[in-house]
């Protein structure tokens, strides 16, 4: 019999704020966190962005690293995310945990500031994606196991599935799971040669959408056998009940039009979790802003709620687009979601598409119990992850 997997800590960064609170009231009052660029060192400030509004010396004072010591913008937020998560699921002593990071951009915020003289040695080891998981465990010193996860935007995301998989197989008790993802010149200036940025505030499932705004941040997740939780008499706050992945190929950088993808890991998910399409009371769409995608998610929810769609938003109209930590940080706003009894609203919704769902929007988020979320996460090269978070009973 499987091990049924729950969750019992949670730690957040973002555009909003830092920490889970400040995360939860920017929500509740509809703060966006999005606005004009300030400390990613791009002369393109006519586009947007959801940056975490603390530097890189105000974050080495908040953790206590020495001037001096290398490190990178997504080792920073990765750690200030995770220390809450452990704090907030009292395994600050706790030895032999496991972690599992998803990010893309990892330390590339440091070696790209020497393009195109060579590299010094000292930031050598910085630059790669399993480099910063390492540090972000180092700093710690509680973790035996380590492992990076770099699927483009669903990084993070299957990241917490892979955590699941550890648990349920009888690997490990505890996983720390989710994912970091600073700014970087690199993918700013990629995603603006393909032509996907908004000038604006992005506008998800909007008619008039243009595109996406980047963000930064990052999430963790204390997942858990429930067994073990109990017996450490750790405060449950939600059954990680099902998950789905499903790559569809179709395109590098786009998605189908039937959003088979997307589909078939929803359709895994509930499918994993036991659960029917209408037992689901709240999506987390994957919503970037783009003409594209969020047509071709529109279609996948039409197809697996087979027209009677739950109420469903993106929060990335609060934060930008965090990429490969997109998925855990989207997931920890639907813990919140769930624990504070309120349904996130559509930010910068005007215009109803015919070609979209139309998501819940207005000037004061909606009330109501929450006993089955849908998180969606959707990659480049279509892999796409979808998770469904239970309240725990």
């Amino acid at each position: 019999m499987s091990r049924r997997v729950v969750i019992t800590g949670y730690g957040v960064v973002s555009a909003l704020g830092v920490g889970a609170e400040e995360n939860a009231q920017a929500l509740m009052r509809g703060d966006s966190g999005i606005g004009e660029v300030h400390y990613l060192p791009t002369e393109h400030h006519e586009f947007p962005v959801g940056e975490v509004k603390l530097s890189n010396d105000e974050m080495r004072h908040q953790l206590g690293i020495p001037d001096g010591q290398p490190c990178s913008r997504t080792f920073l937020l990765g750690t200030m995310a995770l220390r809450e998560a452990l704090d907030h699921a009292l395994l600050q002593n706790h030895p032999h945990l496991a972690l599992v990071s998803g990010t893309t951009v990892g330390g590339m915020d440091v070696t790209e500031q020497h393009y195109p003289n060579p590299l010094p040695a000292s930031k050598m080891d910085i630059h790669d994606c399993g480099a910063s998981t390492q540090a972000i465990a180092d700093y710690f010193g509680l973790f035996d196991y380590a492992s990076t996860v770099s699927t483009a935007c669903s990084s993070a995301m299957n990241a917490m599935i892979l955590g699941k998989l550890l648990i349920e197989s009888g690997e490990r008790d505890i996983v720390v799971a989710g994912g970091a993802e600073a700014l970087s010149l690199f993918h700013f200036n990629g995603f603006k040669s393909l032509m996907i940025l908004d000038e604006q505030p992005c506008r998800p499932f909007d008619k008039q959408r243009r595109g996406l705004n980047l963000g930064e941040g990052a999430a963790f997740l204390v997942l858990e056998d429930e067994e073990s939780a109990l017996k450490r008499g750790a405060d449950i706050m939600a059954v990680f009940s099902g998950v789905g992945n499903a790559c569809d190929a179709f395109h590098q950088t786009a998605s189908s039009e039937d959003g088979e993808g997307a589909f078939q890991a929803m359709k895994k998910a509930l499918q994993d979790a036991g659960l029917s399409p209408e037992q689901i009371d709240y999506v987390n769409a994957h919503g970037t802003g783009t003409p594209n995608n969020d047509a071709s998610e529109s279609a996948a929810l039409q197809r697996v709620f087979s027209g009677k769609v739950p109420p469903v938003s993106s929060t990335k109209s609060y934060t930008g687009h965090t990429t490969s930590a997109s998925g855990s940080i989207e997931s920890v706003f639907c813990l919140l979601a769930m624990r504070h009894g309120f349904l996130p609203f559509q930010k910068e919704f005007e215009d109803a598409d015919e070609q979209c769902i139309t998501p819940i929007f207005g000037s004061e988020y909606p009330h109501g119990e929450l006993r089955h979320v849908m998180c969606n996460s959707f990659g480049f090269g279509g892999n796409d992850s979808s998770i469904i978070l239970s309240r725990y009973e």
